[in-house]
């Protein structure tokens, strides 16, 4: 059976045969039921249509203000890029670089590169540089956080309204709009038609056929030598006795398995577990006010939203920054322990929370964004201001390294204990 028709999961190795997909369906594991490709009709040129939106969107979102407070006819306003210049006047430079980079830089470049792969093949034109301009776009997909931003840019908008009349600006409603269309372009850039369209391009097939054939009982594709890419998905040989290798189609470096996987899954998680602790015992916010001085900690921020009436955003609020880092660290803790044990008990179970953790990581930044809102707009200095607190720096690096924990984890190791006892039961028997 030759490479020609066969995928392997992301997420258990499992090589399978393509089927044909109809449109609008998608393709799952057989066995971890991950998702391995889905057929959108016309996805790369609804994805240019709406990134090309989401450029016009950009640039309203960071020229006009977010949002303004009203107070004895003096009105504050900040745009984005003004809130996180004021985080890096007041020392809080690690916290202004990460929402720079998660709000700013990263979907800039993710769509400048879907834009920049996408206008030439509308053109039947190959990309200038494309394998490396894809790897920047699926480096930045899961570090771009605008629907973040949005649902923190309303927790911001309950506290100021307790504080002076709140101004609206329309960068408030052109980032709503982004958020919807940078998700519709996501989910519309299809990696395997873009390197099919590519390949048809360069006339050239889109994955050459290996002429050997596999081992026969193979399950995965380590045990064909045989790895995947996880940028652009193609099934390629190792060679033997490789540490990695290069993918033929993007660059990217690709591994049987993720190098020292747990070694440093286990450092990210206990540099996280470790700042965990200031994250929510310092304060993450400072208050100056005529009434005097008050220092606020993420627990108490819930506190305030509770008792002020908008039980709904406690709650978000509270899942978000203190149960979402809280029982990451616990998932992750207890998948790499079961991991190192080689356990094989409730395999796709694991491999499900494997994917919840991965999927709510981003949704720990919230408290961060209403942080920045806040402290820009709260300076008044007569009468009030706001600064941020070091627990916003310890709980931006928590949201950090528990994402990295995350990404260096690798899910297949959970299934090859399992592959050796089948293999083991089948040459006994």
């Amino acid at each position: 059976m030759s490479r020609g028709n066969l995928i392997a999961c992301h997420e258990c190795d499992l090589l399978q045969r393509e089927v044909p997909v109809p449109e609008g369906g998608v393709l799952c594991c057989r066995r971890c039921r991950a998702q391995l490709y889905r057929n959108l009709p016309n996805g790369l040129e609804r994805a240019l249509a709406f990134s090309l939106a989401a450029v016009v969107l950009f640039a309203i979102s960071n020229v006009y203000p977010i949002v303004g407070l009203a107070v004895n006819g003096t009105i504050v306003e900040t745009t984005l890029l003004g809130a996180v210049h004021v985080l890096y006047q007041d020392g809080k430079w690690p916290i202004a670089g990460l929402v720079f980079a998660t709000t700013v830089l990263m979907p800039i470049l993710q769509t400048v590169s879907m834009l920049w792969m996408l206008v030439p093949l509308k053109y039947d034109r190959v990309p200038w540089g494309g394998p490396f301009v894809f790897r920047l776009c699926h480096l930045c997909q899961p570090w771009g956080m605008t629907e973040v931003l949005i649902l923190g840019l309303l927790v911001a908008l309950v506290k100021l309204s307790r504080i002076a009349s709140v101004v609206v600006g329309p960068a408030l409603w052109s980032f709503g709009a982004l958020m919807l269309i940078l998700a519709a372009a996501g989910a519309a850039f299809d990696t395997h038609v873009l390197w099919s369209r590519v390949a048809a391009v360069e006339h050239k097939d889109a994955e050459p056929a290996l002429d050997e054939s596999l081992p026969q009982g193979a399950l995965t594709a380590a045990q064909c030598g045989l790895a995947l890419c996880h940028d652009c998905g193609l099934l390629a040989r190792v060679p033997a006795h490789a540490h990695a290798s290069f993918c033929p189609r993007c660059g990217a470096t690709m591994h049987l398995r993720k190098p020292a996987s747990l070694s440093r899954t286990w450092a990210f998680l206990i540099a996280a577990m470790v700042m965990y602790i200031p994250a929510n015992v310092l304060p993450v916010m400072y208050t100056n006010s005529l009434f005097g001085a008050e220092n606020d900690t993420i627990l108490s921020g819930v506190v305030y939203l509770w008792t002020s009436g908008s039980w709904s955003l406690a709650i978000v609020v509270f899942v978000a920054s203190i149960a979402v880092p809280m029982l990451k660290i616990l998932a992750l803790v207890y998948l790499t322990l079961s991991t190192q044990r080689r356990s094989r008990w409730y395999l796709a179970e694991r491999t499900r929370i494997y994917r919840i953790v991965e999927f709510v990581g981003r949704w720990s930044m919230l408290d961060v964004y209403v942080i920045t809102m806040l402290v820009a707009l709260v300076q008044f200095q007569a009468l009030a201001t706001i600064q941020a607190g070091n627990a916003a720096i310890a709980f931006g690096a928590v949201v950090v390294l528990t994402m990295f924990a995350a990404m260096t984890f690798d899910p297949r190791l959970m299934w090859d204990e399992a592959e050796q006892d089948d293999a083991r039961n089948r040459a006994e028997a």
